[in-house]
């Protein structure tokens, strides 16, 4: 258990210890652990329309586009046609596809297989949810409503690397490694498992989202969160222990 004076110098308010956690005080302690960081995103799938939620103006050009305008502060919900732009997406959050959207993806997978980007026998392992898309519902994690099924976590790699060894120490890392493309096969990954998952992301997320070369993304599922965030603080406490302790001997070698 990480004592009140440890929690003080980090930053933690000390009364939300051991309480349930609503999703503001989550980010709001993901931010005092970790620094500054984007405002993660909550992602829920839903059979019916999301209450509260108003639908996304427009079509993007792709699904991840959405984690953008959510870490930018909007809330909404998109419907599976709002997925097709992106026929990759689409297939990894089990979007139905029409037989021209089905073209389409299997003409971007031919592509992909020519350039060398992706080897064909790659493809039946990319993770894809296996419930149909309906709804989603997409917000900065402070304005989720109810238990989101992900939240997506970005930062630099020293802040990845803190949360994914808080998730270790409650056992709630993934047995996939690090994921590449596509980057929104994370989400289906993470649900699958019910354990966070990591992705560096891919050049088509990076463009659609604008994500810093230096940073890359951990998938909680909703799920695990709390019990995250709780192992979290005795790993960035133990993290400024042991940086003490390493940067002493390198001093005295």
């Amino acid at each position: 258990m990480v004592g009140p004076e440890l929690l003080n110098k980090f930053g933690v308010d000390k009364n939300i210890i051991g309480e349930v956690m609503n999703t503001t005080e989550i980010r709001d302690a993901l931010q005092q652990l970790l620094g500054s960081i984007a405002e993660p995103v909550a992602v829920t799938f839903q059979d019916t329309v999301p209450n509260g939620f108003e639908r996304v103006a427009k079509a993007a050009p792709a699904g991840c586009s959405y984690w953008k305008l959510a870490a930018d502060g909007a809330a909404f919900y998109t419907t599976s046609d709002d997925h097709l732009n992106c026929p990759i997406g689409a297939y990894t959050h089990g979007a139905e596809l029409s037989g021209e959207v089905h073209g389409q993806l299997n003409g971007m997978i031919e592509r992909m297989v020519g350039i060398q980007y992706l080897r064909m026998e790659e493809v039946p392992d990319i993770p894809r949810r296996n419930l149909p898309l309906r709804y989603v519902a997409y917000a900065p994690l402070s304005r989720a409503r109810g238990t989101p099924d992900v939240v997506l976590v970005r930062g630099n790699p020293r802040q990845v690397m803190l949360v994914v060894e808080a998730a270790n120490a409650r056992s709630l890392t993934s047995t996939f490694p690090v994921m590449g493309r596509p980057a929104c096969a994370v989400i289906a990954a993470a649900i699958d498992g019910g354990k966070a998952a990591t992705s560096l992301g891919c050049i088509g997320n990076r463009v659609y989202t604008e994500l810093p070369d230096g940073e890359f993304y951990v998938a909680i599922p909703g799920t695990a969160l709390e019990a995250t965030i709780d192992a979290l603080k005795s790993i960035v406490a133990a993290n400024s222990e042991l940086e003490q302790y390493h940067r002493s001997r390198c001093v005295t070698a």
